[in-house]
């Protein structure tokens, strides 16, 4: 085919996608669509016409999509607020029997750790180690039952706490794929030394203080640790009830909405270590004090992880189509580039 023919038959098409590059309305898929038509046409032009007057036009054409898709991607700028406002919430709306799930199962072993401790008075010393239950119990005569969060530095406690917390919480994520198990046995013997070593607080008679004062970053830590788990049996269950996906294409989405439930949970340990390092240690602080914080960071997590997922997922139901072209609405423009997605 000669150079003349091949842009007589094309020239509508690329006059069509011209325009389209320039149209701000014209959307990601279609973009995508034409990007790969014209560096089809743009690779059969290099093959037979090097010299051609068509491939400068070609390659310019290409230049402005490339630049469109991968450049000038205005949604990069509000990807990060987006995700804590509309896409995490939607997470923990629509996987939230699997948070429900954990949390039972922490319950179930924290209060095992509390029963075996009460009717076996070695259970402590075995599941916490004699070194620590001595050291908790001299703390104790001495008056200071708290004084093993004032022992080590504040920075490097933080960190050390931190990167601790974070770690596990990937771990018991990709346990999951031990079909969603694994994360419910990593975490058990965790949960389980909770309850003894609450059970040692009670048994001397300070049972609601080491609430009060474990509890400052014990809400945050908990909290993320229990969601932590949950989304290692989200994996899990892509594994195992593909449902009207392919087994692959399951796995796929879990593991994808797994990764960011766990990546969302990175601030709260990084709230909980800088409690637990700079705040928890000045347990003589007014119990009302103390009591404030619980409070805030449990008000906290019940509006964010359960209050508004549920007032976000009636938005999403009740939103029109007539709403989309709002382009001062942000909801309306998630919304719509969801549905766009297929997400």
């Amino acid at each position: 085919m000669k150079e003349s023919q091949f842009i007589q038959r094309n020239v509508d098409k690329w006059k069509d996608m011209e325009a389209r590059v320039k149209d701000i309305h014209t959307s990601s898929a279609a973009l995508a669509h034409d990007f790969i038509e014209l560096t089809d046409d743009l690779a059969y032009c290099r093959t037979f016409y090097p010299s051609g007057q068509s491939l400068q036009f070609l390659n310019g054409l290409t230049r402005q999509y490339h630049q469109k898709i991968y450049v000038n991607k205005k949604e990069d700028k509000g990807r990060f607020y987006w995700f804590w406002k509309y896409e995490l919430p939607e997470l923990f709306y629509n996987y939230r029997r699997f948070f429900t799930y954990a949390f039972l199962f922490f319950v179930f072993f924290v209060v095992l750790g509390v029963v075996s401790a009460k009717y076996d008075e070695n259970y402590v010393r075995l599941i916490l180690g004699d070194g620590y239950v001595n050291m908790t119990l001299n703390n104790m005569a001495k008056g200071k039952p708290y004084n093993v969060y004032a022992d080590s530095g504040q920075v490097e406690m933080f960190f050390m706490i931190a990167i601790n917390n974070i770690r596990v919480s990937f771990i018991s994520f990709v346990s999951g794929i031990v079909f969603g198990i694994g994360p419910i046995l990593f975490n058990m013997q965790n949960s389980i030394m909770l309850g003894a070593f609450e059970y040692l607080f009670f048994s001397k008679n300070m049972g609601f203080e080491s609430i009060t004062v474990i509890f400052i970053h014990g809400t945050l830590e908990i909290w993320s640790i229990v969601n932590a788990i949950g989304s290692g049996m989200i994996l899990g269950a892509g594994l195992l009830f593909p449902g009207t996906y392919s087994r692959w294409q399951s796995l796929t989405k879990a593991a994808r909405d797994g990764v960011k439930i766990v990546l969302g949970l990175v601030p709260l340990f990084l709230v909980a270590a800088f409690l637990e390092s700079f705040v928890t240690r000045y347990a003589t602080m007014p119990l009302a004090l103390r009591i404030g914080i619980l409070a805030g960071s449990l008000a906290f997590l019940v509006f964010y992880f359960i209050i508004y997922p549920n007032r976000l997922h009636k938005k999403i139901i009740n939103y029109t189509p007539e709403q989309f072209p709002s382009k001062k609405n942000q909801f309306a423009q998630w919304l719509k580039k969801k549905s766009n997605s297929g997400a």
